[in-house]
């Protein structure tokens, strides 16, 4: 339970902080002279979401009584889901077929590639523990 309060608290801050340097980005190279406030605060909460949704939903890998792709299966159909009723909802993803269609390819294709490299990268910490281990006995 520390751990997720703990991950909430680093996800909620970071999406806001990124919500914050978006509005500064927008202000300071878009030439925007005011800012829509209600649209503000719509993104900004979607920003802050976002920022907790993908920091706790890692702790799926941490279940250890699932095997590696029930916790792939779990986490990758709650930050689909949870994403694209966010993205869609506040407009992120504009209306029509061929937005969904796209927003799900470009997903599948970012989620495998982000998979892999994480799975590559802990399967490589493993064997150098693996090698550091052997040479400790």
């Amino acid at each position: 339970m520390k751990t997720f309060l703990f991950r909430s608290l680093i996800g909620i801050f970071f999406g806001g902080f990124l919500a914050v340097l978006i509005t500064y980005s927008i202000i300071l190279f878009g030439d925007q002279t005011t800012l829509d406030s209600s649209l503000f605060v719509k993104n900004s909460l979607g920003h802050i979401f976002c920022g907790w949704l993908f920091s706790v939903t890692p702790l799926y890998f941490e279940i250890r009584s699932l095997k590696l792709s029930q916790q792939t299966a779990l986490h990758f159909v709650t930050v689909m889901a949870a994403y694209f009723i966010l993205a869609y909802g506040i407009g992120w993803i504009p209306q029509g077929i061929a937005s969904i269609l796209l927003f799900t390819g470009v997903a599948l294709v970012l989620y495998s590639v982000i998979w892999t490299a994480f799975y590559l990268y802990y399967k490589n910490q493993i064997k150098k523990i693996n090698e550091d281990l052997k040479h400790i006995h």
